[in-house]
């Protein structure tokens, strides 16, 4: 039998992933594996829930939620041998989706968690080190991440429209920023409505940024959007859940393994949809950092 301890955030897609948590347990036990559930008081207390079950030895770590529970359980397992499962159970699940996960049917994702559990087959995947932290999906600065610190401080609406109403705010108020990028040591500067390092190819609920991005390649895809004019944003912005906004004249696309980032006014940085900080930082892509169960 192996020992799995299941990080639940419970008010996950609305609320989705606390009615299914029974059923997760239920596929996953009758799959072969012992479950412990852990649910964390706030972020800061499942991260130590999920380090100690690792610390102890667990079999497999298992995040029950959207993007931002896969987001804390990757930084607990990266760099460890502990295989991380995902059963997504949120609004975005953008790394369930790289990976081929069932993103409508908990069920099906934690038979496939406990089926690879059992034969041992979990598959590595890249991550990319920021600091002392980790992201597995896609790093954004600039007008997104503005975007982000907006919508972060709006309390309605809810989901998704939120974020739609936080753009359009934003884009009223938002001048390009003057970056300075360094990709492998060659030095880039440019200004730019925002900047995107991707591991895997999507954020933000499928927004196909990094379109070619592949998580296990070793590298990042850097993705830079130059200055356009706000009709011209608003046209092109509906490409970017296809990936065809790669056509763009302003656009340009790059690939390293280490990418510096920097710029000359204060500019947050989110990955995964989490605040990570403001620039500068480095983004090192650390290759076979995770085990997944996928």
């Amino acid at each position: 039998m192996a020992n799995v301890a299941l990080l639940v955030n419970p008010t996950a897609g609305k609320g989705r992933a606390a009615g299914v948590i029974a059923k997760v347990t239920e596929q996953l036990r009758t799959g072969g594996s012992n479950v412990a559930i852990l649910v964390g008081r706030d972020a800061d207390d499942a991260t130590g829930l999920a380090q100690q079950a690792v610390a102890d030895g667990v079999d497999g770590l298992v995040a029950l939620g959207g993007d931002g529970m896969v987001h804390l359980a990757l930084n607990v397992v990266a760099g460890t041998q502990t295989p991380l499962g995902i059963v997504p159970a949120g609004t975005g699940n953008d790394l369930a989706s790289t990976l081929g996960l069932p993103t409508k049917d908990p069920a099906a994702a934690a038979r496939l968690v406990a089926e690879r559990l059992r034969d041992g087959s979990a598959r590595s995947m890249d991550a990319v080190r920021v600091g002392d932290r980790w992201y597995g999906c896609v790093l954004s600065a600039g007008f997104d991440s503005r975007v982000n610190d907006r919508a972060n401080r709006m309390s309605w609406p809810r989901g998704r429209m939120r974020y739609n109403l936080a753009i359009l705010a934003e884009l009223g108020v938002f001048k390009p920023v003057p970056f300075m990028l360094e990709l492998d040591g060659e030095r880039w500067e440019t200004e730019a409505m925002l900047v995107a390092i991707g591991n895997a190819k999507s954020y933000g609920a499928g927004m196909q940024i990094c379109p070619d991005a592949v998580v296990d390649d070793g590298l990042v895809d850097i993705t830079v959007l130059g200055p356009v004019s706000k009709p011209a944003f608003l046209r092109a912005f509906p490409k970017v859940f296809k990936g065809t906004h790669r056509d763009h004249p302003a656009v340009t696309m790059r690939r390293a393994r280490v990418v510096s980032i920097a710029a000359t006014e204060d500019v947050t940085v989110y990955a995964d949809g989490e605040h990570l900080g403001s620039l500068p930082v480095t983004c090192e892509t650390v290759p076979h950092a995770v085990r997944i169960l996928a």
